[in-house]
């Protein structure tokens, strides 16, 4: 990839291309739960290169507005939440949810120039979505799987992970590394154990892709070695501009991710499992809340995971030579975050030197790159359909003669409320 495309895709503040795309969607802000309580705490939070603060008013209605006052520029992490809005600590302003100044204490006729930025925002899946960019431009809420099913049924996590966007984005796309990276990983971890998808992962490193464009990103079919008649296909999803399912393994849950720039040199990944037609066990949750599976141990207070680049994930050089850790390191998620922090904070991607099962990586770049630059020529930007986000990834066994397309158009299309497909 070159330079002048390299830039534009990774670059998301303010202004610049790729940003202005972004923010044509409804972007994960925080967790509900982060601010559950109506006039609580308000919570920090960096999002495309924004600082803002987020809140749950009096009325319980959350809100998403600037960090700092429209006064003397003071963080209003440290005002009151109070009576439907908050007040800064420092001259007694208060803003409402929408970014509306309703009191200046010494100058009342001033308030309607004092108003700060917001963003309208909504709860789904457990989670406070924003919508970043013009008013008049606003999609349809997300209709991802995992947003619309009770909170029993799905389980929620964010970690910060400290590099570009787009290289830990991409590692959600490529499911050509679970058979190495994640070799050892899914035969101790109980949320993935136990299934013969793990035998035919494990024995056909050499996996072969189609690709197929959607109207919400990108389909891609792996194809693996299954029985002497058949060939394991694993089913997954990129989801246009930044979500990713995971095929399920067995009876357990089904997964996704999304990510989301911090900044230019940083990212939260955001982690969910969910059944779509029961609750989640205890047992299962209780594994996710301890960092097991696609989630992370973080340190307390935190989203900073335990295992971190200071200590160098916790790599065990006794248990890759063992072959309990093909890398050494633990975890679904520390694993590929390792080797994605390692680039650099954001990869030179003219170094690098793609090999056939990379195509669905070129496809998406050239997307969001295509779409980027469309953007800045007044064109609509794609996927903002959000009925189109209503697929299901799924592990399926098939004759080598049959299509996988076909058979995922006959039963993956419209997902919800179909049948979960995984050996």
């Amino acid at each position: 990839m070159n330079k002048d495309m390299s830039e534009t895709l990774v670059r998301t503040g303010p202004g610049t291309a790729m940003g202005n795309l972004m923010r044509r969607y409804w972007v994960p802000i925080l967790q509900s739960s982060e601010i559950a309580e109506p006039d609580g705490p308000q919570v920090r939070i960096q999002i495309l290169g924004e600082k803002l603060l987020a809140f749950r008013n009096t009325e319980g209605q959350p809100g998403i507005i600037d960090e700092f006052c429209a006064h003397r520029g003071v963080s209003l992490y440290f005002g009151r939440n109070e009576e439907n809005g908050i007040r800064c600590s420092y001259h007694g302003l208060k803003f409402d949810r929408n970014g509306k100044c309703v009191e200046v204490p010494s100058a009342p006729q001033v308030c309607e120039r004092m108003n700060i930025k917001s963003y309208p925002c909504i709860e789904r899946g457990g989670i406070v979505w924003a919508y970043m960019g013009p008013p008049d431009k606003m999609p349809a809420p997300p209709e991802l799987e995992w947003c619309t099913l009770p909170a029993s049924h799905v389980f929620v996590s964010r970690r910060l992970q400290e590099n570009n966007y787009l290289q830990a984005m991409e590692g959600g796309i490529d499911t050509a590394h679970v058979s190495y990276v994640h070799r050892y990983e899914v035969d101790t971890d109980p949320m993935h154990r136990g299934t013969k998808a793990l035998d035919y992962i494990k024995a056909d490193g050499n996996v072969i892709f189609n690709i197929e464009k959607t109207p919400f990103g990108l389909s891609l079919f792996g194809r693996r070695n299954g029985e002497p008649d058949s060939y394991y296909w694993r089913v997954t999803q990129w989801l246009f501009p930044w979500f990713t399912l995971i095929a399920p393994f067995g009876e357990h849950s089904l997964a996704g991710h999304v990510w989301v720039p911090i900044d230019d040199h940083n990212c939260w990944a955001w982690s969910i499992n969910f059944h779509p037609d029961k609750p989640l066990s205890e047992e299962e949750r209780g594994d996710m809340e301890r960092g097991k599976g696609i989630h992370a141990e973080c340190i307390p207070g935190t989203f900073r995971p335990v295992a971190n680049k200071e200590n160098d994930y916790l790599i065990d050089r006794v248990a890759q030579k063992e072959k309990r850790s093909y890398s050494g390191i633990f975890g679904f998620a520390m694993q590929d975050a390792s080797l994605q922090e390692s680039m650099g904070p954001i990869q030179n991607h003219e170094a690098e030197r793609l090999l056939p099962t990379d195509k669905a990586i070129v496809m998406a770049r050239r997307m969001l790159h295509e779409s980027a630059l469309g953007l800045m020529q007044g064109n609509e930007p794609p996927a903002l359909d959000a009925s189109a986000q209503r697929v299901r990834a799924a592990g399926v066994l098939l004759e080598r003669t049959a299509d996988p397309i076909t058979w995922a158009e006959e039963h993956l299309a419209d997902g919800l409320g179909q049948k979960v497909y995984s050996i």
